[in-house]
């Protein structure tokens, strides 16, 4: 019954640790620049345009708190592992069907619904990976800095990513089975995530085109307010993880019906 769940967990083992290597590494290097940053935090506020104050969540430059949720999170968190997570699932259930190894695995007593949940499921590998080893670096970076950080802030930041990825997860199994080539997925699922990261930050521009960014994952996600303000919002949490809920049951309806 989970033969599928542990073949893809041990396939995304290499990559997952290549990525939670290299977005520790960025991370790092953001970390490096805090204390240059921070001196001159109110003239990179002022020099800044307003959009792209809006698009990263910029706020309190000077804390620790303002630079994580202004400058790590938005860049190695939205942005680059979302991207991953829409990238990775938009290949689970394409990759097979173009190699015909989907019919080997339907020749089995497995149901098409099981193949794509069991699939999806093995996301666990890189969502356990990235918050432990992205926790443990900024941890470990604040404090060698000198800084001090809420641990349950920290915590809460992580926890509350984790439907935001969903959701690119979500995104990329639907395109998984819309596509037949691995290739063409794979682009339209990153290419979606990151017009909407950038919709989002640029809806704030116009009153009249904010209720755009509300179609946007991201919009619920918000990790400035959650470091700087405590401001855990577990129903914006809610709506994602509903909203991933929908995408995969659009998959799997897709996926039952379709010809392969």
């Amino acid at each position: 019954m989970t033969a599928i769940l542990r073949l893809e967990s041990r396939k995304l083992l290499r990559g997952t640790l290549v990525l939670t290597g290299l977005l520790v590494l960025l991370s790092a290097f953001f970390l490096v620049v805090f204390p240059s940053i921070q001196e001159e935090a109110a003239l990179f506020e002022e020099v800044y345009p307003e959009y792209l104050l809006e698009l990263l969540g910029i706020e309190e430059l000077h804390t620790i708190e303002g630079f994580l949720g202004g400058y790590i999170f938005p860049f190695v968190w939205i942005l680059l592992a979302g991207i991953y997570f829409a990238y990775v699932s938009a290949g689970l259930i394409s990759r097979d069907v173009r190699t015909r190894r989907m019919d080997l695995t339907l020749s089995n007593p497995v149901s098409r619904e099981s193949v794509v949940v069991q699939k999806i499921a093995a996301l666990w590998v890189p969502l356990v990976a990235l918050n432990v080893g992205m926790f443990a670096a900024l941890l470990a970076g604040v404090a060698l800095l000198g800084e001090s950080i809420d641990p349950v802030s920290l915590v809460m930041v992580h926890a509350l990513g984790v439907p935001y990825l969903l959701v690119c997860a979500g995104i990329g199994i639907v395109f998984s089975v819309v596509f037949d080539r691995v290739e063409t997925a794979q682009a339209a699922a990153l290419g979606l995530v990151f017009v909407c990261w950038l919709v989002d930050g640029l809806s704030h521009m116009n009153p009249d085109f904010e209720w755009v960014g509300d179609l946007t994952p991201s919009r619920y996600y918000d990790p400035t307010a959650i470091l700087v303000h405590e401001e855990y919002a577990l129903g914006d949490a809610g709506i994602l993880v509903a909203g991933f809920l929908v995408l995969l049951g659009v998959a799997i309806l897709v996926f039952t019906r379709r010809d392969i």
